[in-house]
């Protein structure tokens, strides 16, 4: 994820203009990284991009910030009351949680004091919809009655690099901000492999690309192109997925989208 996609997602979730985002991200990494040991801060810093992994120094001393405290620096620089203080911090932590793998994000939060972790979990809920990994291929899983994540990983891999060769390269940006950062690749490859313009490519050949990708058959590759695209539509904004549909024919939409 580049800097620019970073600072869109808290403009999205916190509602403020680019300028207050990047105040925000600044204001809250130098907050938070006085809570995190040198570890933690190194694990974030090396997922980020450069701009607010440079927030994060490796060599700083860690200091006893509660979660109350967090939000009254927060408030006090950016000239703000706590609920909006809140809402931007959560802004904060749902763009770091979509810029870093699963893994790393659940860890960093996990080792944090109960009361900064309970405020990352709220805010984050709050701030926007999201999917961990794991939460989306037990989905993807259950929807397409597959045995385990493993195969819910190649159908999701096989469904979403298809996909990716049907939309723009704008709308990919807006899926790999909201879908867990494991799946992103999948989405740049289809686009990089693809010279069709959006919505152009017939059901039929689409199912047939998922089949091969994935090694079954195209009735399976209905079933996991269905479960896929509805476990999408539970990760992103009603917006979002609406903006996702437009650029699909008619086809798609009737045979792949869930009611």
């Amino acid at each position: 994820m580049d800097y620019d996609r970073f600072l869109s997602i808290v403009q999205h979730a916190a509602g403020v203009d680019r300028q207050t985002a990047e105040t925000t991200v600044r204001v809250a990494l130098e907050t938070l990284v006085k809570r995190l040991t040198p570890d933690q801060a190194r694990d974030l810093a090396e997922h980020l991009p450069r701009e607010p992994a440079g927030l994060l120094p490796q060599d700083h001393v860690q200091e006893n910030v509660y979660a109350d405290e967090f939000l009254r620096r927060i408030a006090e620089r950016e000239r703000a009351d706590l609920p909006a203080a809140e809402r931007r911090a959560g802004a904060v932590f749902l763009a770091l949680s979509r810029a870093v793998p699963t893994a790393v994000f659940t860890r960093v939060v996990s080792e944090l004091p109960e009361d900064f972790r309970l405020l990352v979990e709220r805010t984050v809920a709050e701030a926007g919809p999201t999917l961990t990994l794991e939460e989306f291929l037990n989905r993807v899983a259950g929807r397409a009655g597959l045995a385990d994540k493993q195969g819910a990983w190649r159908a999701s891999e096989a469904v979403l690099e298809t996909l990716g060769e049907q939309i723009s390269v704008g709308e990919i940006r807006d899926l790999m901000e909201a879908l867990p950062t494991e799946l992103s690749s999948a989405l740049v490859r289809g686009n990089e492999g693809s010279d069709n313009a959006p919505g152009t490519t017939p059901l039929e050949d689409f199912l047939a690309l998922v089949a091969l990708e994935e090694g079954v058959s195209v009735d399976e590759a209905l079933r996991h192109a269905r479960a896929v695209l509805a476990t999408v539509r539970d990760a992103v904004t009603k917006k979002e997925f609406h903006d996702l549909t437009s650029q699909l024919a008619r086809s798609y939409i009737e045979e792949l989208v869930p009611a």
